[in-house]
Formats: C-alpha cells, structure tokens, sequence
C-alpha cells in the first residue's frame, strides 16, 4: 500500500480533475474514476491508501461502493464528499467504516487538512497492530520454553484458559519460575489480547491508596481528591486485571476484592453508584497459600474464589530437560536485543548449567546469560564465562553449603576461583582478601604463586 496513492470518486468531471491538479501539487499519486463500479476495479489493482467517495453516483451509489471498498480492503482511508442538505447519510457511512465527510462545495484547505488526520490515524493504527503483534510474539504461549513434561502441561493449561471464558485465576510458583510470563501470554493468547492489560503489585501499594488505585474515586472522596479518577477495575474493562504477589493483600482489601470478584461490581471511594465491569482477573503469588489461609492471614473463601482455575510453575530444578533449551531460548533473545552474533553453548557449559539447582530459576538463568552476552566477545560460551556458583554447583543463596556436582569438580578449580575473587573484590589487597577466605596472609600468598596470580597488591594494617 502506497501512503500517499489517492483515488477521487465522483462523477463531476470538474471536481475530479480539480482534486487532481490540487492533490498532485501536494505529493499525492491520484487516480480518479467517475462511478463506484470503476473506482472498485481501480481499487482491485491495489496500493491505495486513501478515497474520496462522493454519495452521489450513478450505477452503485456511494453507500454500496463503501461497503465493497471495506470488503476489500478494511485499512484503507475512506472520506465521503456529499452534497446533501442533511448529513444523515454521510453519518450512516461514518458508521459503516469511514473517517470522515465533507460537505460540498468545500475548500481545498478543507480536504487537504482532512486528507492528513486520516493518514495520521492510519498510521497509528498501524502503529496500534504492529506493537500487538509484537506482543503476541514476545508473551505468546511459545515463550513459555521446555520439552519437559511439566512445561507441555503448563502451555496445554494456559491455552485452554486463554481461549476459555474464566474470568478468574490464580498462578502460583516460586520467584522466578515464570509466573508473569504465564498471566501474559494467557492474555495474549485469548480473546481479551486487543483490550487493556494492567497490573498491580499488592505489597507496593499503601494500604490507605489501594482502595482507590483498583476502584477509583469521586471528586472530594477525600482531600486530595480534586478530580474524579477511574481506578484499574474500571481501566482494564473488557481486558485483563493481573494483581502480583496477591498473598500479600491486607485483611481489608481481601473483603472488597472478594466482594468485586463474586458480583463484578464496584463503587469509587465516595461514589454511590455500582460500576459493573467485564474483567478477566488473574493473581500471582510466590507463597504457600494453603499456609496462609490456616494461619489466617489469607481469607479461605477469597482463596478459593481465586483458584477457579490454577497455575503452578514448576521450579527449574525440577525440569533439568527444560535448561538447555531455555538458555539458548536466552540467546537467541539478546542477541537479537544487543545485536551481537548468537554465541553457542559448550559441552562444558551445558553440563555445568544442567548440574546447577538455580535457587533463582529461570530468572536466574535469564540474568546469567544476558551478563555473558554483553561481557563476552567469544562466540562460544565456555565453562570460565559462567559465575562460579554456577561451575560450582553451589546455589547463591546459601554461600556455606557446596554441592558436589554430579560429574565432579577439581577441588584446585574452586579454589582458584575463590582467590581469584577475593582479590577481585578487595582490588588486590592481600590482607583483606585472606581474611575474606577465612585464612593467613601467608597462606593466601602461596596460593597466588601457586595459581600464578600477580602479587601487585597494595599492603594495608
């Protein structure tokens, strides 16, 4: 399509060629035909972006010639040009599809500044369905990565809910496994994709302004409520409300949401009037909510209203299978995203990543690969590129406990790496870096000639 190729339809001889003349002068490509039938087959040919249409013409009149128009082509910029008194006709076409009518005889300043706000919106729509196919693309089902069984499970599931009519679900996992993903790509995935996705963390939010940030307010609800705001039940209608770490939602809010859930109405803080909204909701937590409901922290029938359907994402300890596949899912992705060459994982690599528990899961997965992406320029990633733990086997959050990998490890590598980054972070002061290892000044000297490390440290008492 052409985004300036402009067909006139009207079959005044004088009005097209005029259109003609004033249009070319302007940049446009314009074509004209003198009925609907002709202006059609002009159409057929395609590469058109924008019609003039008059409503009056013989053969097919300008209604008809619109409604085939968007038959074959529903992006196209229609203007209607009518001569009639009354403009019910041309409204009725605005109704049918197009932007905008122009009462005759009119200016030319009138047609040119018309012309520009249809292309203007044109190129917003445009704009409009490029980014939400970008965003089928980035948060579709595909990226939920994993030949395990458990991640085909989790995509069967979460497709079946996308295109299903619940309004109501609940995904649970441990931080990093996912969950977000999941709520997004069911977003994207269903009927809903075209419509608003908002979220909201519930611990970020003051427990005085949560009311107000789902439900909104009226005008003098309270004193700094200067004018009237809609809150996010009331934003996400006909789309889909995503509420993070739900189990961390105070007693008091736990009651209105549940109250929301079970009729879809609500009220603004101050307001007097129900609100009724189509919203597909969907909670995310990282707790053992069963827990939290005996030990009463978390209401047992909002719980329940919550887990209509359920999600859970599995660890990625617990699908080994799922490792590989998702780092190089990773490369592929920054490298895309940095514009560097997809690197390669080696053999090496691939055990030391397989071995490793990821206390982190696939987030964890997700920050070391984007680390070796950015910072190293070898087209394949070898084992000394990764972080220690990782080579290790010893998971970041528990810095005393070591586990042996499955394949082994040389005791001397560990060490090495250990030294190497006690200096590293004490930028080469031997003595702070001994006391980091848990040995004598002595002893950490010889381990340095022994792994051949440069002893230009600065001494400090």
């Amino acid at each position: 399509m052409s985004k300036n190729k402009v067909l006139v339809i009207d079959d005044e001889r004088l009005v097209r060629w005029s259109l003609e003349q004033k249009l070319s002068r302007e940049g446009y490509d314009v074509e004209s035909a003198p009925t609907g039938e002709e202006g059609l087959n002009l159409l057929r040919d395609g590469g058109h972006e924008l019609v003039l249409l008059d409503l009056r013409l013989p053969g097919i009149d300008g209604v008809q010639t619109l409604q085939e128009i968007k038959k074959l082509e529903r992006d196209i910029g229609v203007i209607i040009l009518t001569a009639d008194t009354g403009i019910s006709r041309a409204v009725e076409c605005v109704r049918l599809g197009a932007h905008n009518y122009i009462c005759k005889p009119f200016d030319f300043d009138e047609v040119r500044i018309a012309l520009g706000k249809v292309r203007e919106d044109l190129r917003l729509r445009r704009e409009v369905t490029r980014l939400r196919r970008q965003q089928r693309r980035e948060f579709g089902v595909q990226n939920l990565v994993g030949p395990s069984p458990a991640m085909r499970a989790v995509r069967d599931l979460i497709e079946k809910i996308a295109t299903s009519d619940a309004t109501t679900i609940l995904i649970e996992g441990e931080n990093g496994t996912g969950k977000e993903l999941a709520a997004r790509a069911i977003h994207f995935s269903g009927a809903r994709a075209d419509q608003p996705l908002l979220d909201l963390n519930c611990s970020a939010v003051p427990e005085t302004l949560f009311e107000s940030e789902l439900f909104g307010h009226e005008r003098g609800a309270f004193t700094d409520a200067k004018t009237m705001k809609k809150g996010l039940f009331e934003m996400a209608d006909g789309g889909t409300l995503l509420l993070d770490e739900i189990g961390d939602l105070k007693p008091a809010m736990q009651a209105k949401l549940l109250r929301v859930l079970e009729t879809r109405k609500f009220r603004r803080v101050g307001g007097t009037q129900d609100i009724a909204v189509d919203v597909r909701v969907i909670a995310l937590t990282n707790k053992d909510m069963i827990t939290a409901v005996q030990h009463g922290e978390f209401r047992q029938d909002l719980y329940y209203r919550l887990k209509v359907i359920a999600v859970k994402m599995p660890p990625l300890r617990e699908r080994p299978t799922d490792i590989v596949p998702l780092a190089e899912h990773f490369l592929e992705h920054f490298a895309a995203e940095f514009k560097k060459p997809k690197k390669t994982l080696s053999p090496e690599t691939r055990q030391a990543i397989t071995r490793y528990p990821w206390p982190g899961n696939a987030r964890e997965l997700h920050n070391a690969i984007e680390r070796v992406v950015i910072l190293e320029a070898d087209p394949i990633i070898a084992l000394d590129h990764l972080p220690l733990e990782i080579r290790a086997g010893i998971p970041t959050d528990s810095p005393t406990a070591v586990t042996l990998p499955v394949d082994g490890i040389a005791l001397e590598t560990v060490e090495r790496d250990l030294v190497r980054q006690a200096m590293e972070r004490t930028r080469g002061n031997q003595t702070r870096a001994a006391e980091l290892l848990g040995i004598e000044r002595d002893a950490l000297r010889r381990r340095l000639i022994k792994y051949g490390f440069r002893e230009s440290a600065v001494e400090t008492a």
